[in-house]
């Protein structure tokens, strides 16, 4: 403790020491200090790291997204494709078909040298209820035939229905004349012709670019509506 007054020499050592405790103040201010930047530029570069990949995961976002929704379009584009093929199929199998059908039925007295293409059934309110894929016509006769690119069981139920549509709601080239029904396809299995023969309904096969009458077993006789 000091008492009284300093001397010189006692006045130069305390203010050696005041002067060292204050560089020691500054160094550990500096250090300090360098410790902060340091850790704020740490704190930066891994803010900036955080914003790069926060940025590249929503490009890759933004990337599959993209990508998903050209599939899509794709998908929806190639579905429409293949739609259009399917109903283009089954217009090509009817053309081939209703051209001069009328032939395949030279060994019957039939005469169907009239053929019509979708004819529309509509009940005595105008509303559609089927409709005939072709319809063979003379003025006794007349044929609706169900084309199906592979025809099978539901589709001759289906026709049966529509034979007895036709039959209460006839058209124009219907009206006053028996009625016959007849299946047709690209290839008819056999166990279809035969539920479609014991249906009362000729059968007819595009066969290579002609189409066919299938030849009915012995007995057959075909069902008048």
């Amino acid at each position: 403790m000091v008492t009284g007054v300093l001397s010189y020499e006692e006045l130069r050592v305390l203010f050696q020491e005041l002067a060292e405790e204050h560089k020691e103040a500054v160094r550990r201010y500096q250090e300090l200090d360098k410790v902060l930047k340091e850790s704020n530029e740490e704190a930066k570069r891994r803010s900036q790291e955080a914003d790069q990949r926060s940025m590249e995961a929503k490009q890759r976002s933004m990337e599959a997204d993209r990508r998903i929704e050209e599939l899509s379009k794709n998908i929806d584009k190639m579905a429409k494709n293949l739609g259009g093929l399917g109903s283009s199929m089954g217009e090509l199998i009817e053309t081939l078909i209703a051209a001069r059908l009328w032939e395949k039925f030279a060994a019957y007295p039939y005469n169907l040298r009239r053929a019509y293409r979708l004819i529309p059934i509509f009940n005595e309110n105008h509303k559609a209820l089927t409709d005939i894929d072709i319809l063979l016509s003379d003025t006794e006769w007349s044929m609706a035939v169900e084309v199906k690119r592979e025809p099978d069981i539901d589709a001759i139920n289906q026709h049966i229905k529509r034979m007895k549509i036709i039959r209460d709601y006839p058209p124009a080239e219907i009206k006053g004349k028996k009625l016959l029904g007849a299946i047709a396809g690209g290839a008819v299995d056999p166990d279809i012709q035969a539920y479609a023969y014991q249906s009362g309904f000729f059968i007819l096969e595009l066969k290579g670019e002609p189409v066919a009458l299938v030849p009915p077993p012995a007995g057959f006789t075909p069902n008048i509506w």
